[in-house]
């Protein structure tokens, strides 16, 4: 009876300690010379279940060479205003499929507000990231190459990107004689639920605290390099661990985790990544502070930031080196004006028409009136370029009238506001059997100028 318990225990005991192990195969790749420890381990199952959450977008072919410039054709352009308008619209297309396809447009653009306005906060960010990303492909080429990065390399058809960061106080302390807890002692995700500091990007990847473990020297009489600062660089380390999907001699040589010479090129790659993370939460990120509503900040009020994580997502090339800047390089930085040579139009794929959903254009009119006035005109003349640069789009026509005077009239006369913009936009090239009018939405509005309108909404 007693073997019986004994075997019992044993097996109970060897399961426990192997339910800590990874299940095989398991593969190891040598980085350095023999002898050094420089070696990934990696697991093919988990790297199969890996490579699948790394989903590519569906390219978007590009649009043909010449037309007008969005800059001429749309108000309020101030970033991509050089390119044509076909391949601003096959951009905007883009980054709609990349950050927002569930939302569509109106994720930056308000309903019932013409595609100029910035009334929605998140068209003012977009606008800063677009700029942010550009400066990253221009001027960041020791870290990205020129493989480069686009919006999707962070959202991942999010509007929020999943692996953003605030900084973290961490729990109050509990006042009077008690310790305070320095940071640390509180496991927290980014210090992968060690005893290490809870907040390890913020003096880092935010401040420009410098990263030390040892000092140079033997035996120094002074160390400037104390515990505490030890313990907040390895709470970076294990984050930048975590986010690449590596262990530590990735970038460090085990015979001397401090000696450059002896180090691979991946830790001067990751020395220009962490300078360039600095870069972007200081100038780009944390002065949109403000933009953001409160819902949308940390506990301490700060903006969402950047991080290995953001980017990288568990991998050391971000969704494994796909080279996705090739298909947008005006997101590479600057761009060539493209000259206005004519009609020629994009051929947009299908899953860009079906990504193209949102207001075109809002045609405004005079009390009473049902004829286009010159800002009108100018409205449909926009929305008929986006068009041609659209063949796979239908425009979607919703009159609107105010409340003042008779409802029946006032019904009518929206109809009619309708059919005026369907005959304009057919002069201007637009046929007639891409053009919709919706009778559901011929309704009355207030007594506002803004309710004598023509919404045109692009669907597929």
């Amino acid at each position: 009876m007693n073997s019986v318990v004994s075997g019992s225990c044993a097996l109970l005991l060897a399961s426990a300690l192997l339910a800590g192990c990874e299940r095989p195969p398991v593969q190891s790749v040598q980085g350095g010379y023999r002898g050094t420890g420089m070696v990934q381990v990696t697991n093919p199952r988990l790297a199969a279940a890996r490579d699948a959450a790394q989903p590519l977008p569906a390219p978007i072919p590009a649009a043909a060479e010449g037309g007008p410039l969005a800059k001429e054709t749309f108000k309020n352009v101030p970033v991509l205003g050089d390119l044509s308008v076909g391949e601003f619209t096959r951009t905007m297309l883009a980054i709609t499929a990349w950050v927002s396809p569930k939302e569509g447009c109106a994720y930056c653009h308000a309903a019932g507000e013409d595609l100029s306005s910035d009334k929605l906060y998140t068209k003012v960010v977009s606008r800063k990231m677009l700029q942010m990303t550009q400066h990253i492909n221009a001027d960041w080429k020791q870290h990205v190459a020129a493989t480069g990065v686009t919006c999707y390399t962070c959202h991942r058809g999010q509007p929020v990107p999943a692996q953003v960061w605030f900084s973290d106080p961490g729990p109050k302390r509990a006042g009077g004689m008690s310790a305070d807890h320095n940071g640390q002692n509180h496991p927290a995700a980014l210090a992968n639920l060690s005893s290490l500091p809870l907040d390890p990007l913020t003096p880092y990847l935010l401040k420009a605290e410098p990263i030390r473990v040892v000092s140079k020297t033997a035996l120094p009489v002074s160390n400037p390099s104390g515990i505490k600062q030890a313990e907040w660089t390895y709470g970076l380390m294990t984050y930048v661990s975590q986010s690449l999907g590596v262990n530590c001699t990735y970038c460090h040589d085990s015979r001397s985790f401090t000696e450059w010479a002896q180090s691979p090129p991946a830790r001067t790659i990751a020395f220009h990544g962490i300078a360039l993370t600095r870069d972007l939460n200081k100038n780009y990120l944390e002065p949109l502070t403000g933009s953001f509503p409160a819902e949308r900040r940390g506990v301490a009020g700060d903006v969402a930031k950047v991080g290995c994580a953001t980017c990288h997502q568990g991998v050391n090339k971000p969704l494994n080196g796909a080279p996705l800047l090739k298909d947008h390089p005006v997101l590479g930085g600057a761009i060539k004006p493209v000259a206005a040579t004519g009609a020629e139009v994009m051929q947009a794929a299908p899953a860009a028409a079906a990504a193209a959903t949102g207001l075109l254009g809002k045609v405004l009119f005079a009390v009473g009136k049902k004829d286009l006035g010159d800002e009108a005109a100018r409205a449909v003349s926009a929305a008929a370029a986006a068009l041609k640069a659209q063949p796979g789009v239908k425009a979607v026509l919703s009159g609107f009238a105010d409340k003042t005077g008779d409802a029946d009239k006032n019904l009518q006369l929206a109809k009619d506001r309708a059919f005026a913009v369907r005959d304009a936009l057919k002069g201007a090239g637009v046929a007639e059997d891409r053009i919709l009018l919706k009778k559901p939405e011929f309704v009355i509005g207030t007594a506002d100028a803004d309710s004598r309108r023509v919404d045109i909404t692009a669907a597929p």
